[in-house]
């Protein structure tokens, strides 16, 4: 008899799951899936192309390494502490010329304001700003009004940088050397100022809140190696503002897989301690298309002690530490 209450008990069960899952309800617990809720608002996160259409930005990129020496350095006494600094600001118009059957633009750069300055070893080596008199045959202030012309792609890539010839013909004319100018216009340099955002693949680009998609990032830091991160996006929330749909996602990286790829570990910093922060934030408006804003910030540290035997109990301990940021900034001005 109890055998039979246990089995119709049994079958009242799985017929109670049958009735739930035909009703299209998931299990919950414990690594249960996730479905979407019914209903949930989608948005298109990609960028939207036609011609004649002309949008204004802001950039702004801070790459930095550094060196610091915390305690006694019994064993070098001249060693001293330094940083080397690079810092780019841009105010530019882009253009759309065309769009292709791939849905690729033909887009044109105009720089109109610019800021650069580098710093090697706390000297200050390169200083320019548009906004403030300069001689109109430095290299750098014959960039203002120049354009330069590249292909972009719907999820941001950008594709080929198409001509710079009229923006180096520029700079080139001259008695000064025009290093920092032409550095300036080297393709990849380009396609690092305005392709470091890249949104999802077609097809895949119709998002609800907690999606998320993945794009690769190496960074190279000269003598301390280089470091792969996959960057994974996912959207926080969509918000409407003056009937515009606002898509806010959030960044983080993590290790870059296939065995991290493209990683380079370097003899300086391979018995170092190491800490690691890659973050960022888009906001990016799915009814125009537009990027409205775009941050990413880097902070790597690699830390070393003085072995015990070399410490000084009587001065604390010794400590150096190698830094590497990149801070990446693009705004929409209009």
């Amino acid at each position: 008899m109890m055998r039979q209450v246990k089995i119709f008990r049994w079958l009242a069960s799985a017929a109670v799951c049958l009735i739930i899952l035909a009703a299209g309800c998931a299990p919950t617990g414990e690594g249960a899936a996730k479905m979407p809720k019914a209903g949930a608002k989608k948005v298109a996160v990609a960028l939207k192309f036609s011609p004649k259409d002309s949008t204004s930005y802001k950039l702004a990129i801070e790459a930095g390494r550094s060196i610091k020496w915390e305690g006694p350095l019994p064993d070098k006494p001249s060693f001293k502490t330094s940083a080397n600094t690079t810092k780019l600001e841009m105010a530019f118009d882009e253009e759309i010329q065309s769009v292709d059957a791939n849905g690729n633009a033909l887009a044109k750069i105009t720089i109109k304001e610019l800021k650069y300055s580098s710093i090697v070893k706390d000297v200050p080596v390169v200083e320019f700003d548009s906004s403030e008199p300069k001689d109109p045959n430095y290299p750098l202030a014959k960039l203002i009004g120049q354009s330069y012309t590249i292909k972009i792609a719907p999820t941001g890539e950008v594709v080929e940088v198409v001509d710079t010839k009229e923006a180096d013909l520029a700079v080139r004319k001259g008695s000064v050397p025009p290093t920092t100018a032409l550095r300036l216009l080297d393709p990849e340099a380009i396609k690092e100022r305005h392709g470091i955002l890249v949104l999802p693949d077609a097809g895949k680009n119709q998002l609800r809140t907690g999606d998320n998609w993945s794009s690769t990032k190496t960074f190279s830091f000269g003598s301390m190696g280089s470091e792969s991160y996959e960057k994974v996006y996912t959207l926080n929330k969509i918000t409407d503002i003056d009937n515009q749909q606002v898509a806010v996602i959030e960044m983080n990286a993590i290790p870059a897989s296939e065995a991290l790829k493209g990683k380079t570990e370097s003899e300086l910093t391979k018995n170092f301690d190491n800490t690691k922060t890659y973050t960022g934030r888009l906001e990016f408006d799915s009814t125009t298309g537009k990027v409205e804003k775009y941050l990413e910030d880097l902070q790597l540290d690699w830390t070393i002690a003085l072995p015990p035997a070399k410490q000084d109990p009587n001065q604390g301990p010794a400590i150096l530490t190698m830094s590497a940021t990149n801070h990446y900034r693009l705004e929409k001005i209009d």
